[in-house]
């Protein structure tokens, strides 16, 4: 074909057509090399997230045998041990100090029924079983009678009589 044998509307025409068709080629390579960018964004992001993964598991694999391994360790049993050891200890005071406590209720309340100390102001106390009395007593008599009875109370396992005999008018 001539190119002056084209109107200027069929030449305008071919010329806009052309344009469009590589207008449309190149909207073409850039939405492919568009998806290649995302297919490629996509890949390293999960490429990444299994990496993250596998560490994350050596990680808190790592951490349950340090775990592990310090609470099978020596120094953890031994601690573990003493801890046990103290809450029995503190265990076995208490028990101790309930029992001495209800000692000296039960010596006090068995003296109080002793028609000549009951008047008497006697101090009872206790200590891992044995009983102190302390104070007047009337008669040599009732301080051994105290000391007796103090004695036959469940628990008590020494007494130390410090009753002093006062004479009354």
């Amino acid at each position: 074909m001539n190119p002056r044998a084209l109107k200027p509307g069929r030449l305008a025409l071919c010329v806009a057509g052309a344009i469009l068709s590589l207008a449309a080629c190149s909207d073409q390579a850039s939405q492919q090399s568009a998806e290649r960018k995302v297919d490629s964004a996509v890949e390293k992001t999960q490429d990444a997230t299994v990496a993250a993964a596998r560490k994350a598991a050596e990680l808190a694999e790592k951490a349950r045998d340090n775990t592990k391994a310090y609470f099978e360790s020596p120094e953890v049993k031994r601690d573990v041990a003493a801890a046990k050891d103290a809450v029995k200890n503190a265990g076995d005071a208490l028990t101790a100090k309930t029992d001495d406590v209800a000692i000296t209720a039960s010596v006090t309340a068995a003296l109080a029924r002793d028609p000549e100390l009951s008047a008497r102001r006697i101090d009872v106390r206790t200590s891992a079983g044995t009983v102190q009395l302390a104070g007047p007593a009337p008669s040599t008599e009732a301080k051994a009678r105290a000391e007796t009875i103090a004695r036959a109370v469940k628990g008590v396992s020494s007494v130390d009589n410090r009753l002093e005999v006062t004479a009354t008018n």
